[in-house]
């Protein structure tokens, strides 16, 4: 990716605590079958591998 300073592994936004408390409220009381609650799931995890991505191609870079 040209101009990239994080070469394959997608950037992982950091969230202010605040608005970390925030989502987490809106998100509990939405109903527990919710579509946003079960896609909120799948963006932990792609976060997840994001972080993972970016470990390891630093380990890499050394």
């Amino acid at each position: 990716m040209a101009g990239s300073d994080h070469g394959a592994c997608p950037p992982v936004v950091e969230y202010p605590a605040a608005v970390q408390e925030r989502a987490a409220a809106e998100i509990e009381a939405l109903p527990w079958d919710s579509a946003v609650a079960g896609m909120m799931a799948d963006y932990q995890v792609l976060r997840r591998q994001a972080r993972t991505c970016g470990t390891a191609e630093t380990d890499r870079r050394g």
